[in-house]
Formats: C-alpha cells, structure tokens, sequence
C-alpha cells in the first residue's frame, strides 16, 4: 500500500503547522493540493516517474534526517519499541522518560 493512502485517513486530524516534511511515498497531486488548502507547505520531493518536476525546499528536506534518526534513537529502548506498555499514558511516559535520557547523555 502506498504512503499516501494511510495519509487520507490522517489528514483531518493534521494540527496546524508551516511546513510538511515527507518522502517520495507521498508524492501526489491531489494530497499536495489538500496541504495547501489547510494552509501547510509541502516539502516532498517529485517520484521520477513524474512527467514535470515538482519544487522542493531542497536544504529543508535534507534536514528530514533528524527526525528519523530520533524514531531510530528510540526505537533502541526496547519498551518503546516493542510497546510493552498498553495504556496510551503510560507509553507516553515512557518515550518522554527515553527522550530525556537521550539528551541528557
């Protein structure tokens, strides 16, 4: 399935932001058509298999790293990511508890 189509079902609930930062996966005219109808900026990259090139804010998506790279710092706490906490409060504790550590050290 491709990015884009869980992306539908999420796009209601965006919260009110400047810039959207994603991959290739969601390159498609009619969701970044969407953003800029709630007032958000895409900063997607064009597939190559687009006939037209599509601008992107090039030094703000090379930028995107850092926020992977913190899903895969967290993603090293096994709680975090194997989910051992099942209530939605307590998970959040525990990523708050992870991202704490993390910059601390």
């Amino acid at each position: 399935m491709s990015d884009y189509t869980g992306a539908l079902a999420l796009l209601s609930s965006l919260p009110k932001a400047d810039w959207l930062l994603a991959d290739k996966g969601y390159d498609v005219d009619w969701f970044r058509e969407a953003l800029q109808d709630k007032g958000i900026k895409p900063c997607i990259p064009g597939r190559s298999s687009r006939d037209k090139p599509v601008k992107h804010d090039k030094r703000r998506y090379k930028r995107r790293h850092r926020i992977e790279n913190m899903f895969g710092r967290l993603k090293d706490w096994r709680r975090v990511a194997m989910r051992y906490d099942r209530c939605p409060k307590v998970f959040l504790s525990a990523i708050a508890l992870a991202a704490t550590v993390m910059f601390w050290l």
